[in-house]
C-alpha cells in the first residue's frame, strides 16, 4: 500500500505535504504529554512491530501491493495521534532506507496508513469497546480505510494528469484500484491486521495491566 515516486503529481503531492505538515505539527505535541518512561517503550516496541510487519508486502493487481500496518493497536492503547506520528516515522524510515514507499508520497503515505488507519481504528474500538473482539474490528477497519485513501489517490491521477490524452503518471482508474486494493484489504489484509491487534491487545492486556487500564479508556 506503500505509493512509490512517480505514481502520483506534483498537485496530489504537494496538497499531501500542505495537509500533513500542521498535523504532525498536533501529533508531536500530543506525543510530548503522553511520553513518559513507562509510555516510551511500549510505544517503542509497538512502531518497531509496526515498521517489520509492513516490510512483508504482497503485491497485488492494479499495480501496488497489500500489507498490515500495525498502528490500530498504537491507537487504541494510546491515541491517534501518537498512532500517527509513530507510523509517519516509520514510512519515512522506510522511505530513505529501504525505498518502500517515496519521498514525493511520504506524506500521502502517512494521511492514509497512518492518519486515517489510526483515527479510524480508535473510533471503531471505541465504538465496538464492549465487544470482546473490538481490536479486531478495529484494525480491520484502519487497515480498509487506508486502502479507500490509497485507491482514490491512485485512481484518480489518470483524470488529473495527462499530455496527449495519456496518463502521466498512475495509469489505472478507479476502477481498478477500488476492487484492487480495498477488495484485498476487505478479505485479506484487514483480516491480518486485526488478529495482529487483537492478539498484541491480549498480550499487553496482561503484561501492562495498569498501563492499560488507564490509556485505552
Amino acid at each position: 500500500m506503500h505509493i512509490p515516486d512517480g505514481y502520483i503529481s506534483p498537485l496530489t503531492y504537494g496538497i499531501g505535504y500542505i495537509v500533513s505538515l500542521p498535523l504532525w505539527a498536533v501529533a508531536f505535541k500530543k506525543l510530548k504529554k503522553d511520553l513518559n518512561e513507562e509510555t516510551l517503550p511500549l510505544i517503542a516496541t509497538l512502531s518497531a512491530l509496526s515498521f517489520v510487519i509492513m516490510m512483508f508486502n504482497i503485491p497485488i493487481p492494479g499495480g501496488t501491493s497489500g500489507h498490515a500496518l500495525g498502528v490500530a493497536i498504537i491507537s487504541i492503547l494510546f491515541s491517534p495521534w501518537i498512532g500517527f506520528l509513530s507510523l509517519s516515522l516509520v514510512l519515512f524510515i522506510q522511505a530513505i532506507l529501504f525505498g518502500d514507499g517515496g519521498i514525493t508520497s511520504f506524506a500521502i503515505n502517512a494521511l492514509s496508513m497512518g492518519f486515517l488507519g489510526a483515527f479510524s481504528a480508535k473510533i471503531a474500538y471505541d465504538r465496538f469497546k464492549s465487544y470482546k473482539y473490538a481490536p479486531f474490528i478495529a484494525g480491520w477497519v484502519s487497515a480498509v480505510a487506508s486502502s479507500i485513501l490509497v485507491a482514490f489517490v491512485l485512481g484518480i491521477q489518470p483524470l488529473i494528469a495527462l499530455q496527449d490524452g495519456k496518463p502521466l503518471y498512475f495509469p489505472f482508474g478507479l476502477d481498478v484500484t477500488f476492487p484492487a486494493l480495498v477488495g484485498s484489504h476487505i478479505l485479506f489484509f484487514g483480516v491480518v491486521e486485526g488478529i495482529f491487534t487483537q492478539l498484541a491487545y491480549k498480550f499487553l492486556v496482561k503484561l501492562e495491566p495498569n498501563l492499560i487500564k488507564e490509556y485505552a479508556k
